[in-house]
């Protein structure tokens, strides 16, 4: 088996992935922007073949570097992980005749309207929706469905580009920051209340494999505006229950209406008033490091078992279920420099011996906006046996570490 990984060296947990992948001892290349060196050595011995390119969603330039690669031993797999490089490797994928996800399946996993109405149509339930391509279609949208709506991109990941409207006034707004009048498409939905979270599995031929549930506190948008909150990201252990069951079959039903064949799954979900609602849904892992928080909390290798997904088809690995695992974000007082913390020794004191790692940023430090995201600034990152006794703590840590800058 020959598996040509796409750009091992950004973001620096492309890294796992290449090791993943080395630990099935298939042979294993790789196409980067950026020169092998940029590699740990451990990681540069271990692979077959490199090729560096200039952008690896120039699919010509990707394309010429697999052929390249293909020259001595016949190319099986071409795998992305990265949201931007996904929909390029399924094109080469399929013009150099590879096996893996399909260009259609990249595609509704891109564009939200798309994906929405393939959903639909299986029956799954998910906010009411539609592509907009001009100024009245969004009025006629907003005069059927009514206020709040959320207006994206299409291709927008998280709560990239995503601006929620309550009235005619800032809908418009919006739409012109959005360039829709210069003839830009973006997505528009109704706005869903509720508990917002996420389903991420490692899908096999069509099946789910593995599968993880994860909460967000307080929801991704309001998180991402309001800079008081240290936002919580809870990886849960208790999705075996039956409280998730729903979900659980939710997503396997997405992935058979989308044709996600072998790849990680990423699915927003709402649970609210309305009952269960299907956000979205990407053919590739989570971000902000939740992989990270699954392998911590169920005892084992996730980056590995998505290694032999793809190369064998199988995974020889199951999460134990033991802890339970999260992030807190740490958001400075204002915009500016870091000029020190409080807290910090408090917390170790009391939590250390929960705490997996965290990420504080040294004084002098530049800060980043809000919008930068759960990992711009500082963070934490933590397990515990018990789902409840974590998000307790993980707000206590909200309520005394405090990032002060000038």
């Amino acid at each position: 088996m020959h598996v040509v990984l796409v750009e091992p060296c950004f973001p620096n947990n492309q890294r796992e992935f290449l090791r993943g992948l080395l630990s099935t001892g298939a042979r294993i290349s790789a196409v980067s922007e950026r020169p092998i060196e940029a590699l740990p050595r451990e990681l540069r011995e271990g692979l077959f073949q490199y090729e560096r390119v200039r952008s690896v969603v120039d699919e010509h330039a990707l394309a010429e570097a697999v052929k390249r690669l293909s020259q001595r031993v016949r190319v099986d797999r071409l795998e992305a992980t990265v949201e931007a490089h996904v929909m390029s490797a399924a094109h080469v994928r399929e013009q150099l005749g590879i096996p893996g996800t399909t260009s259609r399946t990249a595609w509704l996993c891109r564009d939200k309207p798309a994906m929405k109405e393939a959903v639909r149509q299986k029956g799954i339930a998910c906010a009411q929706s539609a592509r907009v391509t001009s100024v009245d279609d969004a009025v006629k949208f907003a005069s059927s469905v009514g206020y709040p709506l959320i207006l994206k991109p299409l291709d927008g990941a998280g709560a990239s580009g995503t601006h929620k409207v309550e009235n005619d006034e800032q809908l418009h707004r919006v739409l012109d920051e959005l360039r829709v009048p210069q003839g830009r498409e973006v997505a528009i939905e109704e706005f869903l209340t509720g508990h917002e979270a996420f389903y991420d599995t490692l899908t096999v031929c069509g099946k789910v494999v593995l599968d993880f549930a994860s909460h967000y506190f307080p929801g991704v948008l309001e998180a991402m505006r309001t800079r008081w909150i240290s936002p919580q990201i809870v990886v849960t252990n208790r999705i075996d229950g039956g409280g998730y069951q729903e979900v659980r079959r939710m997503g396997q039903q997405v992935v058979d209406a989308l044709g996600i064949w072998t790849s990680p799954t990423h699915m927003e979900w709402f649970y609210g008033d309305k009952g269960l609602k299907f956000s979205e849904i990407g053919c590739r892992p989570p971000g902000v490091g939740v992989w990270d928080l699954y392998a911590a909390a169920n005892e084992f290798d996730l980056f590995a078992a998505w290694g032999h997904a793809i190369v064998h088809e199988s995974v020889p690995f199951q999460p134990s279920r033991k802890y339970s695992a999260g992030m807190i974000a740490l958001r400075p007082d204002r915009d500016g420099t870091i000029s020190h913390y409080d807290g910090v020794e408090q917390m170790q004191q009391r939590f250390g011996q929960w705490i997996l790692d965290m990420h504080l940023p040294p004084p002098g430090t530049r800060t980043q906006g809000v919008e930068g995201g759960y990992m711009a600034n500082a963070w934490v990152r933590l397990k515990h046996p018990d789902y409840d006794e974590l998000r307790s703590i993980m707000t206590q840590i909200g309520e005394t570490v405090k990032v002060r800058a000038r």
